[in-house]
């Protein structure tokens, strides 16, 4: 069974968890971006199932179209921007040794969470 979880910006599903990697499937909507964050107990890899993704991967900026993927190591900062004007689709998988949703440090909360 999978766990779906809604955000102002985004949806994401579980779709595998064992042991120290996760699997999900983020929706991004057009126009929107997820907060500048990081992870200091995982590293993420993030591949682009459809739409456009505009991605912070430390001091780097990128586009990235389907197919097309970046690795964010361990304490990276990170962000996740749908430039398009449909859905963004991607498949992230997190490796670590934690896998909780609550270890994320926000630098600038865009969709209104503290």
């Amino acid at each position: 069974m999978h766990s779906n979880v809604q955000r102002p910006a985004s949806t994401y599903t579980v779709l595998e968890e064992v042991g120290r990697c996760k699997i999900k499937r983020i929706e991004v909507k057009p126009g929107r971006r997820l907060c500048l964050q990081r992870h200091q107990p995982r590293s993420e890899h993030w591949v682009v199932v459809s739409g456009t993704a505009k991605v912070v991967n430390g001091d780097e900026e990128l586009f990235l179209a389907t197919n097309q993927s970046t690795y964010i190591p361990c304490g990276h900062k990170h962000r996740l921007e749908n430039p398009g004007k449909i859905d963004l689709v991607i498949i992230e998988v997190q490796r670590g040794d934690y896998p909780g949703e609550d270890d994320i440090g926000r630098f600038d909360e865009v969709n209104g969470r503290a």
